[in-house]
């Protein structure tokens, strides 16, 4: 039997103060979609993250959760550094990018998941699923970058490749011309007349986390 496709589509997330939290999002540049409001007892607003899928309510009586304690809410970037200056531009209050390297605990910064500890600066190898930044709304809802290039094997159907924006299109581009240019080099150096299949491999197999062409 084949399955029914469940898409998630909505986050709730408790706010103490609905008209702040709405500046809040403004702000940052998320797109409104929505400010729906039912008599004096019920008020929604909807907001989408540029390039998701997946967007966020909140509003009067939309959850019974207590204000802020949204946690851990992963925002996907394909370059941190720029999303983080993006945010810092906008006047949000943002961390010191992190990494978590495997096995170390160290570091002055509070913990972030699983009491593990943030280690300052971008993953030294700039690997995937390894670089974060994070900050919060203002009820202290907790939002964390987290830097993919690659995905992991089967995260990604590689007949079905897609980019969420033209940033992160180009961002692949330019990952694809420099593994490229390493190509060439050890190729003798020769100009590949074939270049345009190749970064179309590269970044096919770069999203769906399967072997890349060399």
């Amino acid at each position: 039997m084949k399955s029914v496709d469940l898409k998630l589509e909505i986050v709730v997330i408790p706010v103490s103060d609905v008209d702040r939290a709405k500046q809040f999002y403004e702000k940052i540049g998320w797109r409104l979609d929505a400010d729906f409001a039912a008599g004096n007892d019920f008020r929604v607003i909807q907001f989408t993250p540029p390039g998701s899928a997946c967007s966020v309510i909140f509003g009067k009586n939309v959850t019974a959760a207590a204000p802020g304690s949204a946690q851990g809410l992963y925002l996907i970037v394909s370059d941190i550094a720029a999303a983080r200056e993006e945010l810092l531009g906008r006047g949000v209050e943002i961390s010191e990018m992190f990494h978590d390297a495997a096995g170390v605990y160290a570091g002055k910064d509070e913990p972030y998941l699983f009491g593990r500890r943030r280690v300052t600066g971008l993953d030294p190898e700039r690997r995937s699923y390894r670089s974060f930044a994070s900050f919060n709304d203002p009820d202290g809802n907790g939002w964390l970058l987290q830097e993919i290039t690659t995905r992991l094997a089967g995260r990604i159907d590689a007949s079905a490749t897609t980019f969420a924006s033209a940033s992160d299109l180009a961002s692949a581009l330019r990952r694809a011309e420099a593994a490229h240019g390493e190509h060439e080099k050890r190729t003798g150096g020769q100009r590949d007349e074939n270049w345009p299949d190749w970064y179309a491999g590269y970044m096919i197999a770069e999203q769906a986390g399967t072997e890349l062409p060399l």
